[in-house]
């Protein structure tokens, strides 16, 4: 939500290498993507922050999937609304709490929504893996582990109006693998979680990311692991990563920019695979993170299993 927090870091593939630039506030949203497509070039942009919607809530819409969905937000503001309290919540303003309430729980926000339970209110790539913790549900907007604050604001703020613009978007996996959606002049938009872009650097934080020291402490490490990737830091970037993105409340957003950088040019580069398992609600609704291999602990599920039709 706060602009102060919003970080881009960008790299150009040129002469056989990635050429990164520093951290840099993302700025005014409309003008972003004006701002990083070229004439003639493919960009691939990973976004922290979720695209696509729970099977459960999904199973009764009446769209094709989560891009037709998206696109009729433009009639529907009250989706974005965060209620207050649970006798307002609905499948139309799903979005909840708006402050801390004693004793509200996520199961009954999930029974407010018509859920079977708290477990229908993650997407299955935001549940725990053998990997990494869960990520927040996204429709879940109160303390620091929420993520449904940054969908509002991206998608009511930015996308839906790029969207309805015209702008040369391309949503994966909905519409396709990462490389068959890159083509000149269109921006190819993806799921990237720094917690797991950050295993699949080979990188583990001693501490909190939002510790100055701990990012600090990781600097040899995460310049290795850009070396590995190809990626050619500028002076700044460098500088930037040697000190831990700075002190400030914002060095763990530089941090976590970065971190995802590095994710998505795995995947770009082939050092990830551009896995999504075969299943129609992922593919058509739920989204997954890119780069993400280890599927979800589900409960009575055989892993193996986990993600077929």
């Amino acid at each position: 939500m706060d602009p102060r927090k919003r970080w881009l870091t960008w790299a150009r593939w040129t002469q056989g290498q990635w050429r990164a630039a520093a951290p840099e506030p993302v700025g005014d949203l409309p003008a972003l993507l004006p701002r990083l497509l070229r004439p003639g070039l493919p960009v691939a942009l990973g976004l922290d922050l979720p695209l696509g919607l729970p099977r459960a809530y999904a199973a009764a819409r009446p769209e094709s999937g989560f891009p037709d969905f998206l696109h009729g937000l433009a009639a529907r503001p009250e989706f974005f609304v965060v209620n207050a309290g649970l006798e307002t919540v609905a499948a139309a303003s799903p979005f909840y709490p708006a402050r801390g309430i004693a004793g509200m729980t996520r199961a009954a926000h999930a029974a407010a929504l018509g859920l079977a339970g708290p477990q229908d209110l993650s997407r299955w790539c935001d549940r725990a893996t053998a990997e990494r913790p869960a990520g927040a549900p996204l429709f879940w907007t109160l303390g620091a582990n929420q993520s449904g604050k940054a969908a509002i604001t991206a998608w009511r703020d930015w996308l839906l109006p790029a969207l309805g613009s015209g702008a040369p978007i391309r949503l994966w996996p909905f519409e396709g693998g990462l490389h068959a959606l890159l083509a000149p002049g269109c921006a190819v938009l993806a799921e990237v979680y720094p917690a797991e872009a950050l295993r699949h650097c080979g990188l583990k934080l001693a501490g909190s990311k939002r510790v100055v020291s701990a990012r600090q402490a990781l600097a040899p490490a995460l310049l290795a692991a850009m070396v590995a990737r190809q990626v050619v830091p500028d002076p700044a970037l460098e500088a930037a990563v040697r000190t831990g993105f700075g002190a400030d409340a914002a060095g763990e957003d530089r941090f976590d920019s970065v971190i995802g950088l590095l994710g998505l040019i795995g995947v770009l580069d082939g050092i990830r695979p551009d896995f999504v398992p075969a299943d129609p609600w992922i593919r058509r609704w739920e989204g997954w993170v890119l780069g993400q291999t280890a599927l979800p602990r589900l409960p009575g599920v055989e892993p193996d299993r986990v993600g077929l039709p």
